[in-house]
């Protein structure tokens, strides 16, 4: 949600936002409109309730020949009061209403436009160059006998799969050398629950236009996540958490469920974009002035873990219009994928500010013992798409991968896997 401070202050910097993401600037006008509604009927309910107060008082001291007469005017200042209480309520829904559905105001240096306006900031890492004909990751699954995707569509449906073997033994290795990473950094590593209620849900911002993506249980009013990040947003929810010794760090590792809606005709072979996967996440909780700083820890995090897997990629600063609802700015990394000969999304990270602790009521105390709305920021550090690109980037003529040194310790010191039937 965004602050009232600025919306009051500076409603044309939040339109600007508004207008660079590609969104309904009115909204603005009417939160604005909504708002001194607001605080007209909040002025005129404290007015009342004080002529209330004042006048219980001369009620209390009065004799009893005057008793009669002020009771009376006493209930007619009671119903007066609890209809403008009401009409205060009213006004404070109806604002609210419109607030949550406003946009984060998107950090400076943020690029307007939609999805193919990003800006890319760099590139690392050396491209291969094969001598032979690359396989792409479904065909080298089914040659190492790591992917098994027509038997996970017998199953469950399309864009479901098995990772088999070696498959689930790499992607475990993954996760746990993010996990190793992320714990010398000082994250506290946390198996997030993958159902949460629709408060958490809408307060991390995924229940707005993208709401479509998310697989809900009406028979229990449940959402599945489709990032560790909801369930990591919501853990301290209507707390005062304490930042003054440093930045609250969480990594969160869950299955992670999206049902991928609007993308008929999109990635359907393969991985890349499917159902259900696996992810490690980086959550952190900070003081809003150290958040900018934070986002940059978090994608150099990001991009150790690139080169450890010795994938060569670009980041890319995202536009306005392909960031998330809740996100100010954001950064894609995104390896090369040889078949595709294109660079393909990997990893995100995103600064929130205080848009989602302000839903979710998360504050931090201050130095001097007052108390102010947190700043939160997120960032993926590892998920099962990362098997596209590892496998295509470190394939051999003869079929095999060699798999990165960094994983090798986590499999046994397994340098390759070999084709099922080497």
């Amino acid at each position: 949600m965004i602050d009232l401070n600025l919306l009051r202050e500076s409603p044309d910097a939040i339109k600007a936002s508004q207008r660079a993401r590609g969104r309904e600037e009115s909204l603005v006008d009417q939160a604005v409109d909504a708002d001194a509604k607001r605080r007209k009927a909040l002025a005129e309910f404290e007015t009342l309730r004080a002529e209330q107060n004042a006048h219980s008082k001369v009620v209390s001291s009065a004799s009893k020949d005057q008793k009669a007469e002020l009771v009376a005017a006493a209930q007619d200042l009671a119903s007066k009061v609890k209809a403008a209480n009401e009409l205060a309520n009213t006004a404070s829904e109806e604002l609210d209403a419109i607030l949550w559905k406003i946009e984060n105001v998107v950090n400076e240096g943020v690029p307007s436009g939609g999805e193919k306006d990003f800006v890319v900031l760099k590139e690392v890492g050396t491209k291969p160059a094969f001598n032979f004909e690359p396989r792409d990751h479904v065909a080298l699954g089914e040659l190492l006998d790591v992917i098994d995707i027509e038997r996970g569509a017998k199953i469950s449906g399309s864009r479901f799969y098995f990772l088999k073997g070696m498959g689930a033994r790499l992607e475990l290795a993954l996760m746990n050398l993010a996990l190793d990473l992320a714990t010398k950094a000082g994250f506290t590593a946390l198996i997030t629950p993958t159902l949460v209620r629709p408060e958490i849900m809408a307060g991390t911002g995924f229940l707005g236009e993208h709401a479509d993506e998310i697989y809900y249980l009406p028979a229990d009013d449940l959402y599945l996540t489709g990032t560790s990040e909801v369930a990591l947003a919501g853990y301290h929810r209507d707390e005062i958490i304490e930042l003054n010794n440093g930045p609250l760090r969480y990594a969160g590792w869950s299955t992670c469920y999206r049902r991928e809606a609007g993308s008929h005709g999109k990635d359907t072979r393969g991985i890349l974009r499917v159902h259900q996967f696996n992810k490690l996440e980086m959550f952190s909780y900070i003081k809003p002035e150290q958040a900018e700083q934070e986002h940059q820890k978090l994608l150099a995090f990001q991009e150790q873990m690139l080169q450890a897997c010795e994938l060569p990629y670009r980041v890319i600063n995202t536009a306005a219009g392909d960031l998330g609802s809740s996100a100010a700015s954001k950064y894609d990394a995104e390896a090369w994928v040889p078949t595709q000969k294109d660079f393909r999304e990997l990893t995100s990270t995103s600064n929130c500010t205080t848009y989602q602790a302000r839903r979710l009521n998360v504050r931090y105390r201050t130095e001097d013992g007052k108390t102010a709305i947190a700043a939160t920021l997120n960032g993926t550090l590892a998920t099962t798409r990362w098997l596209v690109a590892i496998l295509e980037n470190h394939q051999q003529a003869d079929g095999s991968v060699k798999i990165p040194a960094a994983l090798r310790p986590y499999l046994g010191g397994e340098e390759l896997i070999l084709p099922k039937n080497a």
